[in-house]
């Protein structure tokens, strides 16, 4: 396995493509991963991490829209939920890039 420290960089990064494409944040780390998982050092564990993440977000959205009716406690969970959208993976980037472990708090392993 060799070392790529850029792909890695890029695979956090690109989940940001949501707010372009609306789905692309989902399927290109999913491709990167799904790609090279077995040839990249680190990309199996950190790929898993994004999807988890990925899926877990969309899970914690899905749980908010009922809540908008409850005094929208639902609109608060989507701030939060946004906020994790555009800043952990730039978060996780940033560690990637100096070397360090990226982490997605709350998430669920599903992979």
């Amino acid at each position: 396995m060799k070392r790529n420290k850029q792909l890695l960089v890029l695979t956090h990064l690109s989940q940001l493509l949501d707010f372009v494409t609306g789905i692309g944040g989902f399927i290109v780390p999913l491709i990167i991963w799904a790609v090279k998982k077995d040839e990249i050092l680190h990309m199996d564990e950190q790929g898993k991490a994004i999807l988890n993440f990925r899926i877990t977000m969309f899970l914690y959205a899905l749980i908010c829209i009922p809540l908008v009716l409850f005094f929208g406690l639902g609109l608060l969970g989507f701030l939060v939920i946004g906020a994790a959208y555009v800043i952990l993976p730039i978060l996780n980037a940033i560690k990637v890039s100096n070397n360090e472990h990226p982490s997605y708090p709350f998430s669920i392993k599903f992979l």
